[in-house]
């Protein structure tokens, strides 16, 4: 059994500075895998600027460990944002185009699957 500290590997973090310029390379710097858990990776970022959209097969639990992110859920009728302050978490539900915006710079604890990634400005429609 692994024990890990986010808060601890997500403060020996880079800060990664996301643009449309940013590299996969760049952005796998400034993310640290603590461990797996049912096919699911359980992981720490640290990061500023706004990722692209992305969805997942599976829920994922997002948890505040430094600064506030807005996250942002896509519906085309009603796109709905909230403040994910430090200490608190919430889970985007599967299938759900999202994107996040810290405020201005964020430590985040991920625990997710497979990530489908769209730069474009809204995210496509199809059904996941």
């Amino acid at each position: 059994m692994k024990n890990n500290d986010p808060k601890s590997v997500a403060g020996e973090l880079p800060l990664l500075e996301l643009s449309n310029a940013t590299t996969e390379a760049e952005a796998m710097a400034a993310v640290r895998i603590l461990d797996h858990f049912e096919g699911l990776m359980v992981g720490v970022t640290h990061f500023s600027g706004m990722t692209p959209w992305e969805r997942h097969p599976q829920d994922e639990l997002l948890y505040v460990l430094d600064g506030a992110v807005e996250v942002t859920l896509w519906d085309e009728a009603d796109p709905e944002t909230s403040m994910v302050e430090a200490g608190a978490m919430c889970v985007v539900p599967k299938g759900v185009w999202h994107r996040q915006l810290p405020r201005p710079v964020a430590r985040l604890s991920f625990i997710t699957g497979d990530t489908e990634i769209s730069y474009d400005e809204k995210p496509p429609q199809e059904s996941a």
